[in-house]
């Protein structure tokens, strides 16, 4: 089953300063978020196949259309390295939904075609789920794509969609970045520091 998609959104927010400190270079984040028809809504289905697919084809969709907002390669197949640092993805079911539809979408296939995008991403992605009406705030949690222990990309970007999820939808999301929080500075592992081996260090 293909997703049918009513509307794509995607936001970019860039900090330049914090706390009157440049933050240099400055810190750019994207989301990209669809908002689909939720084929199961008001009923109990035991299969969630169908949403089980959708999340690998949004996965390829919407990781393309985050790394394009952010204005360059999500891969490092031109030797210049990814411009994408960290990640994550989450989805809010309106009120006819369960979140089971939401994780359905979410883990089983979705991340397989994100991280091809990427070229790498060795690190569990950072997800949430949630049910709510329209103009719900979605928050994705962010963390390193390649090693889950460095502190400084703990993180999180809020989004959300003035109309959506209607009862009958699906909200889904995901999120890059081109680092971390701005000036971090509660130690831990550092990304010079990263190992890329396991998805931790």
């Amino acid at each position: 089953m293909k997703a049918k998609i009513r509307k794509i959104i995607t936001v970019v927010d860039e900090t330049l300063t914090e706390q009157g400190q440049t933050v240099s270079p400055p810190i750019r984040r994207a989301a990209a978020i669809a908002v689909i028809a939720n084929p199961f809504a008001g009923k109990f289905q035991e299969d969630l196949s169908d949403l089980i697919d959708i999340g690998e084809e949004l996965g390829l969709l919407l990781a393309e259309r985050a790394v394009a907002a952010l204005g360059g390669s999500g891969s490092n197949e031109n030797g210049n390295g990814s411009i994408v640092e960290s990640y994550g993805k989450a989805a809010a079911v309106g009120e006819n939904g369960e979140l089971e539809h939401a994780a359905a979408i979410l883990h089983p296939k979705l991340g397989a075609p994100f991280r091809k995008v990427l070229g790498k991403g060795a690190a569990l992605i950072p997800s949430s789920k949630k049910r709510g009406g329209m103009g719900v705030a979605l928050d994705i949690p962010l963390g390193h794509k390649d090693a889950a222990f460095v502190r400084s990309h703990f993180d999180g970007m809020e989004v959300r969609v003035s109309d959506a999820p209607r009862a009958n939808e699906i909200m889904v999301a995901v999120a890059v970045t081109t680092g971390g929080r701005p000036l971090p500075r509660v130690g831990g592992l550092k990304v010079s520091e990263i190992k890329g081996e396991d998805g931790l260090r």
